[in-house]
């Protein structure tokens, strides 16, 4: 196993775009410089959430976080990108999987993976009840 493979350096998915592209400030950290793990979630719920929005064709509520793992630390400064896509659709329910990665120093591009996530949307109507998840118009 290589010096890179043991920090868990990689780099960002190709042929990809991220749902979000964020830089953590000083606000969103602890006093060691370290992003708080609940403004990462925050992040990760509402990069999952664009696809979901997208594929129920309106508003959608989360509804389960069925796996977080926190890999490595992100810190001030770092970009932070997240990638998301849909893994599973049911009659009312959106499941996406989240991947995030950070990049410590962009002018190095050295990149780590730093999360990932799988989170269950639900479709809902403008009273807030469930609806059904219509598969999109192919034209």
């Amino acid at each position: 196993m290589s010096d890179d493979e043991r920090e868990g350096k990689t780099t960002l998915p190709e042929g990809k775009q991220p749902a979000l592209r964020v830089i953590p400030m000083p606000s969103d950290a602890n006093y060691t410089g370290d992003i708080f793990g609940g403004w990462i979630m925050a992040q990760v719920d509402l990069a999952g959430s664009i696809p979901a929005i997208r594929l129920a064709q309106g508003r959608v509520a989360t509804v389960a976080v069925n796996s977080f793992v926190f890999r490595q630390p992100v810190f001030v400064g770092d970009v932070v990108s997240f990638y998301a896509e849909v893994v599973k659709v049911g009659r009312t329910s959106i499941t996406v999987e989240v991947q995030v990665y950070a990049q410590r120093r962009p002018e190095r591009e050295e990149c780590v993976q730093v999360t990932e996530a799988v989170l269950t949307y639900v479709a809902v109507d403008n009273n807030r009840k469930p609806r059904v998840v219509s598969p999109p118009q192919v034209a």
